[in-house]
């Protein structure tokens, strides 16, 4: 597991100008991000970026490759954790979002969306590092399980094509169901195939010769 030390964040936040800073609302959001980034830096994490939510979102991100994503949400909550899953659609990284917007209605969406962490009002510096270890737990567990299924679908594709290798060979050739497997096998073994593989150009071959 990666460790606090060498963890790099990218922070997705609101670009706060200093119109900002003209009314107290204004210098209270400003005060609080800037006091979650200083939340992460007293914790040993290393901020390589901090990024506006935009269109070019998704190319930073790529080129960043963070290893999580803090999202500073002051309001709009939504919107923001929107932007921030379509960039990171086809390179998942776990995210975890802080926020002053009370509107937990969409939490279970943003949760299902891959969010790992949604935490209201929640930046007292004692509380990030755990907040962050058990966001990057859940996504490893989560990123685990997806390979797993991968696999369990990647194996029983394998088994259709053997099965089906297997029974075209049975049909043209007259062998027993063992004595298909077994060729299969010895082919894939001279080859430095795997199984599949041989059982797959076998019925390309058949399907281009008819």
């Amino acid at each position: 597991m990666v460790t606090p030390h060498s963890l790099r964040l990218v922070v997705i936040a609101p670009d706060l100008s200093a119109s900002d800073a003209a009314d107290e609302a204004g210098l209270a959001l400003i005060e609080r991000s800037r006091q979650l980034r200083i939340g992460l830096l007293e914790n040993g994490y290393n901020i390589v970026a901090v990024l506006p939510v935009d269109t070019f979102l998704r190319e930073r991100l790529a080129q960043l490759q963070p290893d999580m994503i803090i999202v500073d949400a002051e309001s709009e909550a939504r919107d923001a954790l929107e932007h921030v899953v379509m960039a990171t659609r086809d390179e998942r990284r776990p995210i975890v979002l802080f926020t002053n917007d009370d509107d937990t209605r969409h939490v279970r969406d943003a949760v299902a969306a891959g969010v790992c962490a949604y935490i209201v009002a929640g930046l007292e510096p004692t509380r990030i590092r755990p907040i962050l270890d058990v966001a990057m737990a859940r996504f490893e567990h989560e990123q685990g399980l997806r390979r797993e299924l991968a696999d369990a679908r990647s194996e029983l594709n394998d088994r259709k094509v053997i099965d089906r290798a297997k029974g075209m060979l049975m049909q043209r050739q007259g062998l027993s169901e063992q004595a298909a497997y077994e060729k299969l096998r010895k082919a894939a073994m001279d080859k430095g195939l795997r199984l599949a593989e041989v059982a797959q150009r076998m019925l390309d071959v058949a399907d281009l010769l008819g």
